[in-house]
């Protein structure tokens, strides 16, 4: 019996299922020592694994008493089953052993294509397959009569001499495939061709209207200079830089002059016009400096920081140390930053060698208020917790960095925290910040890593409320 599981009208009696698949025994064996029986597969499989017992009561077995059993193996094969295809719709029902006769009529069994194309399928499938999709199926030409497989034909599609084809560039004519070459070079309206002015392809039946618009094509001076065969894409430099008709603006007209004659006429102008175009180009230089002074103060505003928090690294410090040994209370100032967004503008600023009482022994370091952008819509004075540090540059894999850090609330009544003037700017060192002249001794700075690749870095932060902030 075939390896495929039957559909039973019913449960078959136990004693038609094998104790070892728990199936329809398929060419029962039974063991004469013990009367039980099995599936002769099953039984086999159970034996290959060494144990020579019967696998129901464990009694030794002989493969000498095993022994068909064609009595039962008759009453099996006369039990009622459907088709094995009976979920898929088939509606069969017989006898197993009349199961391998309804294949050979059933719609749902699959069977292969009888013309050898390797295409397994249903027999209700096999004749769409067989008439459109077999590609050996033998198809004929409708247009040249020949006959081809049906994978052969695919490709004569679409280039079978004797069809009849539209023109590929849509005049509407139709003509049999092989005469298109022919039509297409000699006789399409809609044929390209090359302009004679410029060398682009355009299609025949517009290339007269192209000459209307081509950038090449010859024209006259509208100035009436003489200049002959001037094309049209030169026109204008024509007009603009060549020809002595043309009427041209004083090179001075950015700076105010408004004469305009023509280009030949231009030199009288400028030596007669010397002073006044000397006074304009004063003018516009004056502008102009103002115009970039305003556009330096926007580019500084849009590069500074706005979250409160300022990380400052001072570059070549041996150097910077000892240019402050050299010059008494020499003082590096930090690029500003915001304290938030339309927040107080802040400046931090250090005295490598030390001010006041650390000078020469300390690293000082102090905050001032500069005028900012929103000043008009903040309170004062300023009075939010200031904190700075020095950062240690040790590598955090190796050792917990140990930042140096210092805090302070503004006192209210000290000058520099009031709203600054707007006379006051970033440079002013007449006026001392608020902060810490002994902030790190000298020899304290060269035991961590706070000094590395001769750079530091100072850190200072605004504690701003989130109500402020929003």
């Amino acid at each position: 019996m075939p390896g495929f599981d039957y559909k039973f009208l019913e449960k078959p009696k136990r004693r038609f299922q094998c104790p070892l698949c728990s199936k329809a025994m398929r060419e029962p064996v039974q063991v004469s020592t013990c009367g039980h029986r099995f599936c002769d597969t099953c039984l086999q499989e159970f034996l290959s694994e060494g144990v020579f017992k019967c696998p129901e009561d464990q009694l030794p077995l002989d493969y000498a008493k095993i022994y068909p059993d064609p009595e039962l193996e008759q009453q099996i094969l006369a039990l009622p089953i459907r088709c094995i295809h009976s979920e898929e719709g088939c509606r069969w029902t017989g006898q197993m052993k009349q199961l391998q006769s309804h294949f050979s009529t059933c719609a749902l069994n699959v069977i292969p294509c009888p013309n050898r194309c390797s295409v397994k399928l249903t027999r209700k499938d096999l004749p769409e397959h067989l008439q459109h999709d077999c590609p050996k199926r033998k198809v004929k030409c409708e247009f040249c009569g020949s006959e081809f497989t049906g994978e052969a034909y695919e490709n004569h599609q679409g280039i079978c001499p004797q069809e009849s084809v539209y023109c590929e560039n849509k005049c509407g004519a139709r003509m049999m495939r092989r005469l298109l070459s022919q039509h297409t070079m000699t006789e399409c309206p809609k044929r390209t061709q090359p302009c004679k002015y410029c060398g682009k392809e355009f299609v025949y039946d517009t290339i007269q209207n192209h000459q209307y618009h081509c950038p090449r094509f010859p024209v006259q001076c509208p100035n009436q200079c003489g200049t002959p065969n001037i094309a049209r894409e030169d026109l204008a430099n024509h007009v603009k830089e060549s020809c002595g008709s043309a009427l041209i603006l004083c090179p001075f007209k950015e700076a105010g002059c408004k004469h305009r004659c023509p280009k030949m006429a231009i030199g009288r102008h400028l030596e007669e016009s010397t002073k006044s175009h000397l006074t304009m180009m004063c003018n516009l230089v004056g502008r102009q400096r103002q115009e970039i002074m305003e556009l330096r103060r926007e580019m500084e505003e849009l590069s500074v920081s706005h979250d409160g928090v300022l990380i400052w690294k001072l570059t070549d410090y041996s150097r910077k140390l000892q240019e402050a040994k050299l010059r008494n209370n020499h003082e590096f100032f930090s690029p500003p930053f915001y304290t938030h967004r339309y927040g107080y503008k802040l400046q931090v600023s250090a005295f490598v060698n030390g001010n006041g009482s650390g000078e020469g022994s300390h690293l000082s370091i102090y905050i001032r208020v500069l005028p900012g952008e929103y000043d008009s819509l903040l309170e004062w004075p300023f009075s939010y917790k200031v904190t700075f540090s020095i950062l240690d540059q040790s590598d955090p894999s190796l050792s917990k960095p140990q930042h140096i850090t210092e805090t302070f609330n503004p006192d209210p009544n000290w000058k520099n925290f009031q709203k600054p003037c707007s006379s006051r700017n970033s440079l002013d060192e007449s006026t001392l910040g608020f902060g810490y002249p002994k902030f790190i001794s000298h020899e304290e700075i060269k035991k961590r890593n706070y000094i590395r690749d001769n750079s530091i870095f100072l850190k200072a932060s605004i504690e701003i409320p989130q109500k402020i902030m929003a």
